[in-house]
Formats: structure tokens, sequence, C-alpha cells
């Protein structure tokens, strides 16, 4: 995988913190990453937005490249009409994809939202990117009660498209969980057909950076160079 697609089942569910673990994994493995940004919305100008709070998480050495910024807190397509901009086209995403890939090993293109999320007047999403690039999908999803429905939904979208699903990340994990949560980690591959891939403990973000990056592979399974197993996880939350 040189390009993988981050989206979510939702708005602020862990995307960012995500892919930063992501991010940080990979570069202790001695990689080359970058983390592109289509549209960043509900950002001012002078604000840092998710690629600089992916670069503190992981560190300096990932590339970070925001196609547009947009003020208002809205999907890009709506944010770009509002501020009277062109939005950002799923063409100009794949053409500065594919030129972090000549200098980079893994190019992690974090979406807005949820995979369906409009980029512009004519409805193209993060979807038309996967599709452009035949890159795989992460699927960031909640972990608690409401979540199965939400990404076995993702999950029929991008299967419909053609499109490969890398498998689902859990992107807030309580640190006590209830019974919903503890049986999310045994229906969510069912109900996907998706592997369940990680866990990032709620809070994660806010972890001073060198822990961060010192634990992330815990969290991510070996498909994103991590340690995490997920029926060893389920397993240390029965015995608790």
């Amino acid at each position: 995988m040189s390009t993988v697609i981050v989206t979510g089942t939702d708005t602020e569910i862990g995307k960012t913190v995500t892919t930063a673990a992501v991010a940080a994994t990979a570069l202790a493995q001695g990689r080359r990453v970058a983390v592109l940004k289509p549209a960043q919305t509900g950002v001012a100008p002078d604000e840092p937005g998710d690629v600089a709070e992916v670069r503190r998480l992981a560190g300096d050495a990932v590339t970070g490249s925001e196609l547009a910024r947009f003020p208002d807190p809205l999907a890009p397509a709506t944010a770009a009409r509002r501020a009277g901009r062109a939005p950002v086209r799923p063409r100009e995403v794949e053409r500065a994809a594919r030129s972090l890939a000549t200098t980079h090993d893994l190019v992690l293109i974090e979406g807005a939202g949820g995979l369906l999320v409009r980029f512009d007047e004519a409805g193209s999403t993060l979807a038309d990117v996967a599709q452009l690039l035949d890159a795989p999908v992460l699927v960031v999803a909640r972990a608690g009660l409401g979540t199965l429905n939400a990404a076995a939904l993702t999950a029929e979208a991008l299967r419909t498209r053609g499109l490969r699903c890398l498998g689902i990340v859990f992107g807030s994990f309580p640190p006590a969980p209830d019974l919903a949560t503890r049986c999310n980690l045994a229906d969510m591959p069912e109900v996907t057909d998706a592997p369940l891939i990680g866990a990032i403990p709620q809070g994660a973000g806010a972890l001073p950076p060198e822990r961060f990056r010192s634990a992330a592979a815990d969290w991510l399974a070996p498909t994103l160079s991590g340690t995490w197993d997920a029926t060893a996880f389920a397993g240390s939350l029965h015995e608790g």
C-alpha cells in the first residue's frame, strides 16, 4: 500500500488521531509518510488544522499537505460555496496524492466527515478519489451503541463502488466499555464483512507526543504495521 484513504462513519470520531497513529507507526518502521487533507473546513486561516495535529502527534517527519481551507464547519462543497471559492475536485486530490507518492512510502488521505460527504456541486466524494487512485479505504468508526449500522452502510457503499475496505478502526475506545461496546468488537467484522484492525484509546490525542508515538503500534493491527490483536483485546476486556 502506497496510498490509503482514511474516512469515517461520522464526524468527530477520532479520524485525525487514527491517521496520526498510522503515520507514527509507519515512521517508526523507517517509512517516509505524507498526510494529505483535501479540504479543511471550520478552521480559520491562522489556526492549526488536521494536518498540523497529525504532525504534532506523529512527528515533524510527516510531510503535510492541505489543498484548500474553508472557514465554515460544513461539508466541503457547502463550505466552498459559502466562501465564494472553487471547491476541491477529485482529480486535484489524485494529482496531489500521486505527486506525494513519488517521494514517500505511504500517503494517507484524510477526508472530511464520512465517505459520501460532497466535495463539489457535481456530488463528487472521497469515494471518487479512492476510485481514481485505486486505493484501499480505512474506516474509522465509533465504538458504542449505534455504530454497527453506520459502519455497515459505509462498507456497503464501498462494495457497490468496487472499492476495498482495508478494515475498521475504533477511533476512541473507552477505558470502561459498556455491554454494547464490548459486543461490537465481535459484531463489527460480521456486519461490515471487513476486519477490525485497531482500537485507539479514548483521550489518546491528549497524550504527550512522545508517549503517543511509542504506544501507537499497540493500537493498530499488523495490517497497519502494529501489534494489536482483536481477539486478545476482546479477551482482556472479558477478563477485566
